[in-house]
């Protein structure tokens, strides 16, 4: 994206020297564009080094090295941000990984990084369409606002034969991907890739509005995954929302988990 290459020059604008991993890391993690590139990067430097697969933005950082990765964003192509499809989709993918930091975190998961990385490329292959293909999901996204689909993966497998999701694991495996980051991409086996897809659909719903239906629903799923936490703190985790939609949330949330609750 743009941003993450101005974000670049600015930072080290400020400090007069070039950025150190962890900054470029951080950059990085806000980019699914950026961090996809340097995951492949990295990925084939491993293969000829014979080292351990990466799974994180600090990870490729380090596989890569600072100088290479400074090059790197300063002279690869830019995406057309004015695109508003790409821009509402990327979005989502950014709220979904900022979303698996926090409750991955409540978790004492053992490296919310992983599953934060996983959720932000979730979506690379419904970005990957609005950057050279938009006429798919111009027509999927038609087809639900008419009525014609009732749900997003319906509309795309009913205009375009195939699920966006299917296509971002088949580019997982053509680009020999971690195979972690493909099983929690993928969103099932276990709790840490149920939470990541989880993030992702939270994601989506929330980019609709607070009143989305399944928002409660999304709440109530991340109490069983994350039991140690308040149906609040977790609702208080979606940017945008005050004291009064975190309350109305938590409470519709409290009535799936426990009917009786009141």
């Amino acid at each position: 994206m743009p941003r993450s290459k101005a974000r670049l020059l600015e930072l080290e604008a400020e400090r007069g020297e070039r950025l150190a991993a962890c900054d470029l890391a951080d950059i990085a993690a806000a980019d699914p564009f950026l961090c996809l590139r340097l995951l492949r990067e990295a990925e084939d430097h491993r293969a000829q080094r014979l080292g351990h697969e990466t799974t994180n933005p600090l990870g490729t950082v380090m596989q890569l090295g600072t100088d290479a990765v400074h090059k790197l964003m300063l002279h690869a192509p830019e995406t057309d941000e004015s695109n508003p499809g790409l821009a509402e989709c990327e979005a989502r993918a950014h709220l979904a990984s900022r979303l698996a930091l926090r409750w991955g975190g409540a978790r004492a998961d053992i490296s919310p990084d992983e599953v934060a990385m996983a959720a932000l490329l979730s979506e690379i292959g419904e970005l990957l369409l609005w950057s050279f293909a938009e006429e798919l999901p111009l027509a999927a996204r038609e087809a639900l606002l008419s009525g014609v689909s009732q749900r997003s993966l319906q509309a795309q497998v009913d205009t375009c034969g195939f699920r966006f999701k299917d296509l971002t694991l088949k580019c997982a495996t053509i680009w020999h991907l971690p195979s972690l980051l493909t099983q929690l991409i993928r969103g099932i086996d276990n709790t840490r890739a149920n939470l990541s897809r989880l993030c992702v659909d939270t994601a989506r719903h929330l980019s609709s509005g607070i009143d989305d239906p399944a928002l409660p629903s999304d709440i109530a799923a991340a109490k069983t995954m994350i039991p140690g936490v308040s149906l609040e703190w977790l609702a208080q985790q979606l940017p945008g929302l005050d004291e009064e939609q975190v309350a109305a949330l938590a409470l519709k949330a409290a009535d799936l988990v426990d009917p009786a609750h009141r």
